[in-house]
């Protein structure tokens, strides 16, 4: 297993895993994207923020991204996590390494707060922010309609770096030197 920036020609393998959460209230999303829809998706995502793979000699068994957790400036400091797994490839600690990838990026570009929002009950999702330290703050109830009913949503919390009174704006995961990154995902591979 190593881990790795997503590429473009990644697409397809991804949109594959994502679709095997489309029919399920893990998604919110109704209708898969199409292809090139999800090609843009992912570009738009990757050119501020990590966008992971996670690969085994089988193919993507998963990836993961982070963006920004809400739109006002005051928020920058801010990201929201998401992860999707290959069916066969859940509880083998891909999404621990992942995760752990992401924050560690997320750090270096400024990031100060991470978090996760888990359609529940989702107890591997669940389980695998706790196993992190995240921290439950609060739930959305019945925050989304899917696969015949109303949903809730659990927030998930992790301060990843020190608050600092006066932080400096965060800035694009490609103004990181790129060994920094390889050094990362090497570690947590």
């Amino acid at each position: 297993m190593r881990l790795r920036l997503v590429k473009e020609e990644d697409t397809k393998a991804i949109l594959d895993i994502y679709a095997q959460y489309i029919d399920t209230a893990i998604s919110f999303e109704y209708v898969l994207p199409d292809e090139e829809s999800f090609r843009k998706r992912i570009k738009g995502i990757a050119k501020e923020y990590p966008y992971l793979v996670c690969e085994t000699d089988e193919g993507i068994a998963g990836y993961a991204y982070a963006h920004r957790q809400m739109e006002r400036e005051a928020y920058q400091w801010n990201a929201e996590l998401s992860i999707y797994l290959s069916k066969d490839a859940t509880s083998k600690g891909y999404g621990k390494k992942l995760y752990t990838s992401l924050m560690d990026i997320l750090k270096l570009q400024g990031v100060k707060t991470v978090y996760g929002l888990v359609t529940v009950p989702n107890e591997k999702s669940e389980a695998l922010h706790e196993s992190l330290g995240f921290e439950k703050v609060g739930v959305c109830k019945n925050t989304g309609y899917k696969s015949g009913a109303w949903r809730d949503v659990t927030w998930f919390e992790k301060q990843i770096a020190p608050y600092e009174s006066e932080p400096k704006p965060i800035f694009s995961v490609w103004e990181i030197p790129q060994e920094k990154i390889a050094e990362i995902l090497r570690k947590n591979s």
